[in-house]
């Protein structure tokens, strides 16, 4: 018997293999249009803030530094992920709108996945920055000149939106003749692939290599910059400027802990949690694609001061 939370389109497509069925919070289906008001806040917090981000950037020559550049692409990152799952997430909870058609749900795993990439990608820049400022500030101005800065932000593109072309292709060859109910309400490449009924071995390895050659990868040159940036500030006879020098990566600290924690934890659940209850799969899920679009600019309005004094300037010029 199919649930009861299923709509009646659901029973007319369910022998569609190009239809997948997106899922709301399991259990609370009822109160879907009240749980959507967090969602709704959230949402906007996380595109408001963003884009205050981003318009502050460019408007003021002051934050024309590559420090800030970095900042500009993690925003435009948070904001493309943002903005991958709002269609399909506000659709669930307003319209009950459920079916995804495949190639709609390859599309925005493509989003999805590639910001998640880039947005490792550009943490991993921004720790460099740090290290370049902190470890050799003398050559900080000529190592990371604008042109560098351009070239590295097209080869976080490039390495973000190349590495799933294959992973999608992949996806593509696969068959689904068993359940085609997914566990969240954007589609997520594990939980697409263990609905096949096909052999998905080849889609598992490589989607773990991708994984580890990206996020993973990052992760590890980043805690390696972090070891050797503690080094040279404790070398700093000052305690003053040993406070200010680690002042310096609060913020970027505070952001790579709310980008891996929550994406660590979803990959723990889908390899590990097969008996864990669905709404623990939905929560981690919400979790992992929305705390750090909605966190980043709250951290680097609160702790970086020339953010801070651009966004007061431009909102006092508004009201003047």
């Amino acid at each position: 018997m199919l649930p009861s939370l299923i709509t009646p389109s659901f029973n007319q497509s369910i022998f569609d293999p190009a239809i997948f069925f997106l899922t709301g919070i399991p259990g609370l289906e009822i109160s879907h249009a009240w749980i959507s008001i967090p969602f709704c806040c959230l949402y906007a917090i996380a595109i408001s803030g963003n884009g205050m981000i981003l318009f502050v950037i460019i408007t003021e020559s002051s934050l024309h530094e590559p420090m800030y550049y970095f900042l500009s692409m993690l925003s435009f990152t948070d904001l493309g992920l943002c903005l991958s799952t709002l269609v399909t997430m506000l659709g669930i909870f307003w319209l009950n709108v459920r079916e995804i058609s495949f190639d709609a749900c390859i599309g925005q795993m493509f989003f999805i996945h590639g910001f998640t990439f880039m947005e490792s990608s550009v943490l991993l820049a921004m720790a460099f920055d740090r290290f370049i400022a902190i470890c050799n500030p003398l050559r900080y101005a000529t190592i990371l000149t604008n042109s560098r800065i351009i070239k590295v932000g097209f080869a976080i593109v490039i390495r973000g939106t190349m590495a799933l072309v294959p992973l999608l292709l992949l996806l593509k060859r696969l068959s689904f003749c068993h359940s085609h109910v997914l566990h969240h309400s954007y589609c997520f490449h594990p939980d697409v692939m263990k609905l096949s009924c096909s052999d998905t071995r080849i889609n598992s390895a490589f989607g773990l290599a991708i994984v580890i050659s990206t996020a993973g990868l990052d992760s590890i040159l980043i805690l390696l910059s972090y070891i050797l940036i503690i080094r040279s500030v404790l070398s700093i006879a000052s305690p003053e400027e040993r406070k200010k020098a680690f002042g310096t990566c609060v913020s970027h600290i505070s952001a790579v802990a709310i980008f891996y924690i929550p994406m660590i934890s979803l990959s723990l659940v889908h390899r590990f949690g097969k008996h864990a209850p669905p709404l623990v799969h939905t929560l981690i899920a919400n979790v992992y694609l929305l705390i750090p679009p909605v966190m980043n600019p709250i951290i680097y309005s609160v702790k970086t001061k020339q953010i801070r004094k651009a966004v007061h300037r431009i909102f006092l010029s508004k009201l003047i």
